[in-house]
């Protein structure tokens, strides 16, 4: 048996499909380049990262972290994955850019082509139906049929385009987040919803016997798992190749954000039934047992040789936050490090270029990097950070040709997830000591059990580990509207032309009572 939810890290927003005996589920990335995650499993229960879609989206200067601009929280949402006559299909639009994009390809590792959709379809769904016409549904509160030209290029002229659900109950979220089908001869949408009456993601269920007709339907699934009433829902449905049903939803998890959880269905009389609980523990049959999967977050010696093409590909737990700048990074300048240069002024960490991240995980985390800090100018700051509006690090920085190390963190006082830290704004110094060795081993643990979310920092001090700073607590927001990171970072406020250099990159996800 395997714990539920299946991966306590953030992969919101699941679409879920299978390709004879292979699942596949796209999740949200956001800011984080390479975008639009597609993972790959054999029982719906251990998963790896297949490919990203895409290595940076449009290069605007918001997705650069250019003049002042940036997309937190922005960026590509809740992908569609279809497979259609041989064809991958992924849909999204960014909240940035306000456009809708589709991506093909006719394997799933790439190469994918990059298209335009005229409008703007919030969380859609892509639909084939059998008669090879094409749909989308999408919409919050309204949602929308709206019916595309064979090319997909935009909404087809004289098509179909409707209100088939509209969320009129007392709401704090109104329907969105559709998923689209045709089984069992009856159209099928799922949605989710936040009613004042739960107070919680709830899922809902609607179902016609043609696109003409209406949909029908309501609430088919509403549990927290005994988990601070945080509703799991969103996401889609797929079958096992016997024929058994599951749903892909996710479940807030306060800092560690929005983690998968996989729910049984079934169907009686073509309604789909859901299971009245989400289970604690899941068994899958796989269909390929002896399966070895790649691991979503892991160590990094930092030797790399670039490929065919040139270029040099990081493993594929790694994402930048926000584009790369490609001038100032490399891991072939001296090989076994990570080395980031400094050619921008910045503020804080939110601002970083080449912020190189991995997803927090828990139920606890550790990571440790060796830092060498003998480029960095005055004013730079370098280090292991969790990256969230809310975030802690700890640092080497110089400051009138002297080293130091420091801890700082943003707080936020209040504790929803509401309130937007993307700003200008210094964080708080907690601590600051003088370092007499340019080079030195940080560590950063994040707990997650039950929500502590907090954070901590330390030093190696001889033998011994020694803590920085306080104990920080990191929020949940908006803001971001992702779960916390961990980064290696390299920041510049008062001049330019520094470097640092990370290596020995060691990741371990923990249980509570090994924790220090």
């Amino acid at each position: 048996m395997f714990a539920n939810p299946i991966i306590w890290a953030d992969y919101p927003d699941l679409d879920v499909i299978r390709v004879e005996d292979t699942y596949y589920m796209v999740s949200t990335t956001m800011h984080m380049m390479p975008g639009c995650v597609i993972l790959r499993s054999y029982d719906l229960i251990r998963w790896e990262t297949a490919a990203y879609v895409y290595d940076t989206l449009d290069d605007t200067p918001a997705q650069c972290l250019e003049d002042g601009k940036q997309i937190y929280g922005k960026g590509m949402w809740a992908a569609s994955l279809r497979h259609h006559n041989d064809t991958f299909y992924v849909i999204f639009v960014a909240n940035d850019t306000k456009r809708t994009y589709l991506y093909t390809a006719q394997e799933i590792t790439g190469p994918w082509t990059k298209r335009y959709v005229e409008g703007f379809y919030h969380d859609c769904s892509l639909f084939f139906d059998d008669d090879d016409r094409i749909y989308l549904i999408h919409g919050n509160t309204e949602i929308y049929l709206t019916e595309l030209s064979s090319d997909l290029s935009g909404p087809e002229e004289s098509g179909v385009h409707r209100i088939i659900v509209k969320d009129k109950q007392p709401h704090f979220l109104g329907y969105e987040g559709a998923h689209f089908y045709k089984i069992n001869g009856k159209y099928v949408v799922f949605l989710i919803h936040i009613s004042k009456a739960s107070g919680r993601r709830t899922q809902a269920c609607y179902m016609a016997d043609s696109l003409e007709d209406e949909f029908v339907g309501g609430e088919v699934f509403n549990d927290d798992m005994g988990y601070f009433n945080s509703g799991v829902a969103q996401g889609g449905i797929v079958d096992t190749p016997v024929g058994d049903w599951y749903a892909m939803l996710f479940q807030d998890h306060g800092a560690i954000g929005r983690i998968p959880v996989l729910v049984p269905l079934h169907f009686e009389n073509g309604i789909p039934v859901f299971a009245k609980q989400a289970p604690k523990q899941i068994l899958i049959p796989s269909t390929r047992p002896d399966y070895t999967y790649k691991p979503l977050v892991g160590s990094d010696s930092f030797y790399y040789e670039p490929g065919d093409d040139g270029r040099v590909r990081l493993s594929d737990f790694w994402q930048w936050n926000h584009n790369p700048n490609n001038d100032l990074w490399s891991v072939t300048d001296k090989p076994g490090v990570y080395r980031i240069q400094s050619g921008h002024i910045r503020p804080n960490l939110t601002f970083a270029v080449n912020t190189l991240t991995q997803r927090a995980m828990g139920p606890v985390c550790e990571a440790v990097v060796t830092l060498d800090g003998s480029g960095l100018k005055d004013g730079d700051y370098a280090g292991l950070c969790f990256l969230i509006g809310t975030y802690g690090l700890i640092a080497l920085t110089r400051s009138e040709g002297r080293l130091y190390l420091v801890m700082q963190a943003r707080s936020s006082e209040d504790s929803t997830i509401f309130g937007n830290l993307v700003d200008a704004e210094p964080a708080t110094e907690y601590a600051r000591i003088p370092i007499g060795e340019t080079e030195v081993k940080l560590k950063a643990i994040g707990n997650f059990v039950d929500n502590q979310d907090e954070c901590t920092f330390f030093y190696l001090d001889g033998a011994a580990w020694k803590p920085l700073g306080i104990t920080h607590k990191m929020i949940y927001k908006l803001d971001h509207f992702m779960g916390c990171r961990i980064g290696l970072f390299l920041y510049s406020t008062v001049m330019t032309g520094g470097m640092a250099d990370f290596s020995n990159f060691e990741y371990q996800v923990r249980l509570p009572d090994e924790l220090e």
